[in-house]
């Protein structure tokens, strides 16, 4: 994103669909690298403590196995994509990046009593419309596996989007003598993306297991299992199971834990015991320098001592 987008150098590297779209909004690109570069971020933030810790992000878009097969682990990163992308555009609009679009348009209902509408909220609706076009391009052209994987692609980055647009709030300025607050300015903004991660993760976890069948005149997205319960547009759906991340499996895209440092004090995913697969763990001891003894001096300054202190690591077998 540090450098200035061309069609001849970069458009081409995308799949039919998206090389369109590039080469008709080349100034949209890099909002769109940058979320990218935060998807990969939180999506590692968000399973640092889990067996899968999305480490394979780092070599998009040579994806392995685990994300290209239609597992749960997939349907998380297509739907934080999709939302990256769809808020990245916002936002961009907002700020007056983007030549194309600008603020989003005013709420249609009535400001509360004291505020009004005013400011430049994130222009959800375009960031929606053209996200869409560009995360769901593999999948419309053909390009993204089979008929139910892209259908399952294309599901999960709509989940993606209706979160981003369930999570648009009122941001709101006070106005006034002394900072009275007697008027309020207001606008619709959209939170971090932070947020939006943390409330896929909380689907990701309770992600319904699906097949793509014939029913009636075309083909749907039904659970694999007869008695759970109907898929809903903010399911996050998968189609195979995913390997148990304990040990290396190159054909199913898991790299193992063996050498993952774990929490012996923790009894949540982090724990030696998940996180080690049952394996053990060996522990080592670890000396770190930090800063100790801490006073203030008069004026204006902390001056601390260096001391040193032992640390127990504890790393899976």
């Amino acid at each position: 994103s540090g450098v200035a987008w061309n069609e001849s150098q970069h458009c081409r590297l995308l799949v039919p669909e998206q090389l369109q779209l590039c080469r008709r909004h080349l100034e949209v690109m890099p909002s769109i690298v940058r979320a990218a570069r935060r998807t990969q971020e939180l999506c590692q933030q968000s399973f640092a403590d889990m067996r899968w810790n999305c480490s394979s992000i780092q070599r998009a878009p040579s994806f392995g196995p685990e994300l290209l097969t239609g597992t749960r682990e997939a349907a998380f990163v297509h739907a934080l994509a999709a939302a990256a992308v769809a808020q990245g555009i916002a936002r961009s609009c907002a700020s007056g990046e983007l030549p194309l679009c600008s603020c989003g348009p005013g709420p249609a209902e009535p400001p509360a009593p004291g505020s009004r509408w005013g400011g430049c909220g994130d222009n959800l609706s375009h960031g929606l419309q053209l996200g869409a076009a560009f995360t769901d391009g593999s999948a419309r052209a053909g390009t993204g596996g089979t008929p139910g994987l892209r259908a399952v692609n294309r599901h999960n980055g709509a989940v993606g989007r209706a979160v981003l647009s369930d999570s648009l709030d009122t941001r709101c300025k006070c106005h006034g003598v002394s900072g009275s607050c007697s008027v309020k300015t207001c606008w619709k903004g959209l939170p971090d993306l932070g947020e939006i991660a943390s409330d896929l993760k909380s689907r990701y976890l309770a992600a319904l297991k699906v097949t793509h069948r014939l029913v009636g005149p075309r083909k749907q997205l039904i659970p694999k299992e007869g008695d759970a319960r109907p898929v809903t547009e903010m399911d996050l759906v998968y189609l195979i199971n995913s390997p148990d991340y304990c040990t290396p499996n190159p054909q199913l895209g898991s790299l193992g834990t063996q050498d993952r440092p774990c929490n012996r004090s923790s009894v949540g995913s982090d724990s030696c015991d998940l996180l080690c697969c049952g394996r053990g763990y060996n522990t080592y001891t670890e000396e770190v320098q930090e800063r100790c003894h801490c006073r203030y001096r008069w004026c204006c300054s902390v001056v601390c001592r260096r001391c040193r202190r032992s640390l127990d690591r504890h790393v899976c077998k």
